[in-house]
């Protein structure tokens, strides 16, 4: 080795440093964070006009409503607007039989005693439709915090069992990776996710709210850890 070079660490240990790697998971469960909801409005017409006409007065009913709920709501977003003329089967030419307009909303809800509320009176409005909802946790969530710590905490009582178990104790942590956080995806279930078709004009009563339960989030936290042992006495 010249005077340049730098020793080359070692991916095992040796009699004077052994290694032991171990792995450390969490899983917790908690309340969801979020809900979304997906908002469809539709129009249909023979003329152009009178279907962007009554596409823009529906959009316009389903965002004041949603609005209206102030704070509970936290985010809201446009998506995919269509305008779709459909041509008739029989004939020559580019005749136009109608056309079909869309406008696709998506909104997060925080306040889950509103939600139920919130999501009949949409589906109540003229010709729209409600998905949802899904629920998940928040991407700066302190439940994924809590469930790092525990899988460090988790590695570290594996490893230290493990020195026990040779007589040693720990000396120096190596090296510790990021194997995997995330949320475990849930099955979308007829109870969970709820979808109303299309409703006709609102009736003077307002509706019935739905009872919606919200759905237990699992969070899933992996790592590898790599220590030096003190050497055991064999």
């Amino acid at each position: 080795m010249t005077p340049t070079q730098e020793p080359t660490a070692l991916p095992y240990g040796t009699p004077d440093a052994p290694r032991i790697s171990v792995r450390g998971e969490a899983h917790l469960e908690t309340d969801p964070e979020l809900a979304r909801i997906g908002i469809t409005v539709t129009a249909r017409g023979r003329d152009r006009r009178t279907t962007l006409d009554d596409l823009t007065r529906r959009n316009t009913a389903a965002l004041d409503l949603i609005r209206s709920y102030g704070d509970a709501v936290h985010h809201i977003e446009t998506g995919a607007l269509t305008v779709t003329p459909e041509l008739t089967r029989k004939g020559r030419g580019e005749h136009i039989r109608t056309h079909h307009g869309a406008v696709h909303l998506t909104a997060e809800v925080t306040d889950f005693t509103t939600l139920g509320e919130l999501t009949t009176r949409l589906a109540d409005l003229e010709l729209t439709r409600v998905d949802g909802p899904w629920w998940s946790l928040r991407p700066d969530s302190p439940v994924h915090r809590a469930a790092r710590t525990q899988a460090v905490h988790a590695a570290v009582q594996r490893a230290r069992e493990y020195a026990e178990a040779l007589g040693t104790t720990l000396a120096a942590l190596i090296e510790l990776a990021d194997t995997g956080t995330a949320d475990t995806p849930q099955p979308r279930t007829p109870g969970r996710m709820r979808s109303m078709a299309f409703a006709g004009p609102a009736e003077e009563a307002e509706p019935t709210p739905l009872d919606l339960e919200p759905q237990r989030q699992h969070v899933h936290a992996e790592i590898t850890a790599r220590f030096t042992m003190i050497p055991p006495r064999l």
